[in-house]
């Protein structure tokens, strides 16, 4: 113990912040508003959002506070689902409800049967539609790589693609890997058409893209007409607060660090001595993390009495340090 107080970095204070919050981000506000006002709101500079939601869009927002900021890459990286409507027969610039309308096209007649059986299709997947829709969904269900939206922040050249997209320039961005987990219709309209679904997707999938690809496979064109993130990893829309709680109810809602990180990320216990390494920044033996499943995927570290020390990942035959973490007085 007395190496421990003699090797121990400075404490958290008692009093702040650490810790995930889910928001609920309302229609027509950016992340970016969204962890201003929260700034604001709970006196924490230290705050940050986790996958980035659209201005339209509605639904989980992932907040990381105080300390939980070092989690932000490890939550960026959790898988996300939606619930989205793609209008059909007409495109816009932004590939949503908010862009200018860049093309419109008839939907097919065969298509239009098939929307007018919207009994039929609610709860359709890939395995059970037919025809148009059946290979819409099978297509986007097996998709590997997906083109990301003109007006994204994606870099092209050394700008931001929704800067050269402003200027009326045309951004030619390569594909990306991508995966769908689970896709199915859960509503149809005739006037206007359109699709109703649910998306189960990895990191680094645009929904606003989806929605042109599903149109294009359809034999149409669309866009995204609505779109609402439902979880994001471990952390459902549930579990989500409205900014319009005060202060003190949404300081009730926040998630502990230590939670967040055993939700977020594969964890280990520590022993005395690795305490001692990881607190220095040092490799840590593999005697040393005495709980754990070893694999190579970071982990989220705790010391015996289950306080979040660092994150770390194997690297041959040893244990290194990621990110530390500064102590704890106690759990908020």
């Amino acid at each position: 113990m007395d190496d421990l107080k003699q090797t121990a970095s400075p404490k958290r204070p008692p009093n702040a912040l650490h810790g995930v919050l889910i928001v609920d981000k309302p229609k027509g506000l950016t992340s970016h508003d969204v962890v201003a006002q929260l700034r604001r709101r709970l006196g924490v500079r230290e705050i940050g959002h986790a996958g980035t939601l659209d201005p339209m869009a509605t639904g989980v927002l992932v907040v990381a506070i105080g300390e939980a900021t070092k989690l932000s890459a490890y939550l960026t990286a959790a898988s996300k689902s939606y619930e989205a409507r793609v209008e059909l027969g007409v495109a816009t610039n932004t590939l949503d409800a908010e862009g200018e309308v860049s093309e419109t096209r008839a939907v097919s007649d065969a298509l239009v049967r098939e929307l007018a059986g919207a009994r039929d299709l609610v709860g359709a997947t890939a395995r059970d539609v037919g025809s148009l829709l059946e290979r819409a969904l099978a297509i986007e269900l097996a998709r590997v790589e997906q083109i990301p939206p003109q007006f994204s922040a994606i870099q092209k050249d050394g700008q931001r693609a929704y800067a050269q997209a402003r200027r009326g320039e045309t951004v030619e961005l390569d594909a990306r890997a991508v995966q769908v987990h689970d896709l199915a219709i859960t509503g149809v309209c005739l006037e206007p058409p359109s699709v109703d679904v649910t998306l189960h997707v990895a990191k680094g999938y645009y929904v606003r893209a989806f929605a042109r690809d599903f149109a294009a496979a359809l034999g149409t064109v669309g866009h995204l007409g609505a779109l609402r993130r439902t979880a994001s990893g471990r952390f459902d829309i549930a579990d989500a607060s409205t900014l319009d709680l005060t202060r003190d109810a949404l300081i009730a809602r926040l998630i502990p660090l230590e939670t967040a990180a055993r939700a977020t990320l594969p964890s280990a216990t520590l022993s005395k001595q690795g305490l001692i390494d990881a607190r220095h920044g040092r490799a840590v033996r593999l005697e040393d993390v005495i709980t754990g499943d070893g694999g190579p995927l970071p982990h989220a570290w705790f010391d015996c009495d289950g306080a979040l020390v660092a994150i770390g990942v194997l690297a041959g035959d040893c244990w290194k340090v990621l990110r530390g973490v500064v102590p704890h007085v106690s759990l908020l």
